[in-house]
């Protein structure tokens, strides 16, 4: 295979935001919060999403939904997305993210979850490509921050669309696009069609994000000679390994392979998280929470279900610290 011919390559920008690099953090409901966001970008992830945030809980000021907009330092610039499906609406909600301190605001129109669907947000706006348009236009015109979408290759098989969206999200002055290569029917099945991403690159001039079945750098880079797209974005293939951007990042730069953490940076890393979550969340939500990110940080490792089984049903960092500590021990 070819080299990528961009081999280290420091930055990309979007807008007038300059980015260390081109490997993203998918935004994730229930992932992408600020402590991980924190932790990939310490990892060598150039560019961290947040968690979709609902245009109306912003408006109606929400107290879960607007504390989705604190951001720490060090993971800066930030993109922030929003989602809704009315303009009005959203260009008000870009409004306060604008002025929360975010340096990128994304719109999701690709989000697949039936109780995002249902209310026309989402990728229910692949159906409605004039709406989508009104919407983008609106928040482009509302901020003087970039403003990027995220979209699918099309509701379903039938109505294909994500070139035309493309097309639409530049006119209406999108600065970046991210294309997931299935569409919503799809949900995360089958396989990422990385075709209809290298046909919106050739659409459009403003920078494409490539999105769907990066699990390793070797596929990151698949994907970059193949679709000619500008960045990658990596999503359930992060939950539990934020090692994968140092990795992508140290392969694309310099043909370096880098061994996966071993089992005491597995465990290092899920007190820290742990820590983190409990200080941003609290005893509650931060214990519950991590269990189910430890059951990803454990995934493959000897006696892993077991380990699993008991990690879940931890309350307290004690618990969580005699679990560990067996495993450490035994292995």
């Amino acid at each position: 295979m070819q080299k990528i011919n961009n081999r280290n390559k420091k930055s990309i920008s979007i807008g007038k935001v300059s980015i260390q690099n081109n490997i993203f953090l998918a935004p994730m409901a229930g992932v992408s919060d600020l402590p991980f966001r924190v932790i990939c970008r310490e990892l060598g992830c150039g560019l961290a999403y947040t968690e979709m945030i609902s245009a109306k809980g912003l408006i109606y000021r929400n107290e879960h939904t607007i504390d989705l907009l604190r951001v720490a330092e060090e993971e800066r610039p930030v993109p922030v997305q929003i989602f809704g499906s009315e303009p009005a609406i959203m260009a008000e909600a870009a409004k306060i993210v604008a002025a929360s301190g975010a340096d990128i605001i994304d719109i999701n129109m690709g989000c697949p979850t039936p109780k995002i669907v249902k209310n026309g947000d989402g990728s229910a706006l692949m159906l409605k490509p004039q709406l989508a348009y009104e919407i983008m236009a609106s928040v482009a015109a509302a901020v003087n921050l970039p403003v990027t979408v995220k979209i699918r290759k099309g509701w379903d098989e039938t109505t294909v669309n994500a070139v035309e969206m493309a097309v639409l999200a530049q006119k209406a002055g999108i600065s970046a696009i991210a294309v997931h290569g299935r569409t919503r029917a799809q949900f995360y099945s089958g396989t990422a069609d990385w075709d209809i991403i290298k046909a919106v690159k050739e659409a459009v001039c403003i920078p494409v994000i490539g999105n769907g079945d990066i699990r390793t750098p070797f596929d990151a880079e698949r994907m970059l000679l193949y679709t000619g797209c500008d960045a990658i974005m990596i999503g359930r293939a992060a939950e539990g390994n934020p090692w994968l951007f140092k990795q992508t990042e140290k392969y694309l730069a310099a043909g370096v392979v880098v061994e996966p953490p071993a089992l005491s940076e597995r465990i290092n890393m899920i007190f820290r998280h742990l820590n983190s979550l409990l200080e941003y969340k609290g005893q509650y939500r931060g214990i519950r929470e991590m269990r189910t990110h430890a059951t990803w940080y454990t995934k493959g490792l000897r006696n892993s279900a077991e380990v699993r089984v008991r990690l879940n049903k931890a309350e307290t960092q004690t618990e969580f610290a005699e679990i560990l500590g067996e495993l450490l021990c035994e292995a």
